[in-house]
Parts: structure tokens; C-alpha cells; sequence
């Protein structure tokens, strides 16, 4: 048995829904100004005490920026669980590259350490939901070289 399920099968979809959750758990303290306020009071006060540095103070455009990203997650996350499809994990993994690339960036230019708990964990939720993909790929591919009666390239 592989590793890694295939998006056909239940066990991807629980991979979907799993990492939907995580999301909805994460982010809706994000998604408004009064929420936020207290998930960036708690992620700065973290940081400190894990010794990887707070957060830099509030402000007006940090926090609209952090309410669209919370806002646009939360409803993400309740599409992910009300209508789980495999598409949605490729898509999702697709986000979390990108979300990835950005949290390396932040930390490449001196953000709080604290990021590096969130890259790991979209590193990994990407993986989980890309690989599964990349494979059926590669085995769309071999049957095509197959049924060609050798190499395609």
C-alpha cells in the first residue's frame, strides 16, 4: 500500500477535510478586526515565550490584510467540508505553495520565527494533497508509453 493515498480514494478526501479543518481553526481568528486583535495578542505573546520573537504592532493595513487572508480561508475551509471533491486538494495544494513561498520569504527578511511553525505545516498539508496527483500523473504517462510501445520522449 502506498503512502500516499490516491485522489480517488476516501482516505484523500480525509486528507482534504483534515487540512480544511486545520484552516478553520487557524484562521477564523483572523477574519475580523476583534478576533484578530486577540490572535495576534496571543500568536506575539507565543512567540516571545518560544523565544522566536513577536509580532510587529497593529496596524490599520496589516490588520485588513490579515482579515481578507482569515475571511478568505474560513470560507475556503467550509467549501473543503460541506462539498469535499478531489480537485479541492490539488487546488488547496496549490495554495499552500504558494502560502509557502510567502512564509519564506517572511522569514528570509526577518519575520518572527514563530512563522516557521506554519511553514512546516503547510509544507506538509501541500505535499500530503500534491504527491498523490504528481503520481497519477506519472502513471497516466507510463500507460501512454505503454500503449505507444516504448518511450515518448
Amino acid at each position: 500500500m502506498p503512502l500516499l493515498p490516491s485522489p480517488s480514494r476516501a482516505s484523500y478526501l480525509r486528507v482534504v477535510r483534515v487540512s480544511a479543518w486545520y484552516d478553520l481553526v487557524v484562521t477564523a481568528g483572523f477574519a475580523t478586526p476583534w478576533t484578530y486583535a486577540l490572535a495576534h495578542g496571543l500568536l506575539s505573546s507565543a512567540g516571545d515565550a518560544l523565544g522566536l520573537g513577536a509580532l510587529p504592532d497593529r496596524d490599520p493595513v496589516q490588520t485588513l490584510y490579515a482579515n481578507l487572508m482569515g475571511s478568505v480561508v474560513v470560507v475556503w475551509s467550509v467549501l473543503r467540508l460541506r462539498r469535499t471533491r478531489p480537485a479541492h486538494g490539488i487546488y488547496d495544494g496549490a495554495a499552500r505553495t504558494l502560502f509557502s513561498a510567502w512564509f519564506a520569504y517572511a522569514l528570509a527578511s526577518g519575520a518572527t520565527g514563530l512563522l516557521w511553525l506554519f511553514l512546516a505545516v503547510e509544507v506538509a498539508f501541500g505535499a500530503v494533497q500534491l504527491v498523490p496527483w504528481w503520481r497519477r500523473a506519472d502513471e497516466r504517462k507510463d500507460g501512454v508509453e505503454a500503449a505507444l510501445g516504448g518511450t515518448t520522449g
